[in-house]
């Protein structure tokens, strides 16, 4: 397997998927698609890792003003209050999340049949973003036994009766390349609970609203 390359922050959002895979194998949201073949999503004309072996696409359908899910994705500070792997998290700039803007955050990651289990820590950095639309960030996962890059795309379309969300990701790595299919399992697990989580939170905030 290739060695892991420092490249400029090369994406560590996307290990939330792999975190989330690994504490656990939520069920899909409903609506969740298999992973497809078909064009990459893109943000400002940006993908994901075009040469990575690790790689899932995956979407749903969320029953809640868009404006409500772009709030969840994007205040990256209130995520342990939905994301249960999150639990700490420090924005590296102010206002509201924009191309450029970092932050660093923790999550446990138990032992595979590879690594021990340790804490990860993340920085994670805005590549591209358009309001409302797409957000695409990168950045390092680094734990004990572990770095990991990856690069994250979220798409979200407006739809009859709610949003469509998709999600798509690449890992590379040493980890990771070492046994394709888990981590692509793994991957897929872990993208699969983000939407479910999104999903459940975004919803609950419509039905909660007073009438």
């Amino acid at each position: 397997m290739p060695s892991i390359r420092r490249t400029s922050v090369r994406a560590a959002l996307a290990a939330i998927p792999l975190v989330v895979g690994l504490l656990g194998t939520a069920a899909p949201p409903a609506g969740a698609t298999s992973p497809h073949p078909g064009k990459p999503l893109t943000c400002h004309g940006q993908g994901v890792d075009p040469d990575a072996r690790v790689r899932h696409k995956t979407e749903t359908v969320i029953h809640a003003p868009l404006r409500t899910i772009w709030e969840l994705q994007t205040d990256v500070e209130r995520w342990p209050s939905w994301q249960t792997p999150v639990k700490t998290i420090e924005r590296l700039d102010h206002g509201p999340l924009r191309k450029g803007s970092a932050f660093r955050w923790t999550t446990p990651a138990p032992a595979t049949p590879t690594t021990p289990a340790t804490t990860l820590e993340i920085t994670s950095t805005i590549e591209q973003l358009k309001h409302n639309s797409c957000i695409r960030w990168t950045g390092p996962a680094i734990g004990e036994g572990i770095h990991i890059n990856g690069v994250h795309v979220w798409n979200f379309t407006k739809v009859k009766g709610g949003v469509r969300v998709s999600t798509e990701e690449t890992h590379t790595g040493e980890q990771v390349d070492a046994n394709v299919p888990m981590a692509t399992e793994i991957l897929r697990k872990g993208l699969e609970g983000w939407l479910r989580e999104l999903k459940a939170t975004a919803e609950a905030r419509v039905h909660d609203r007073p009438c």
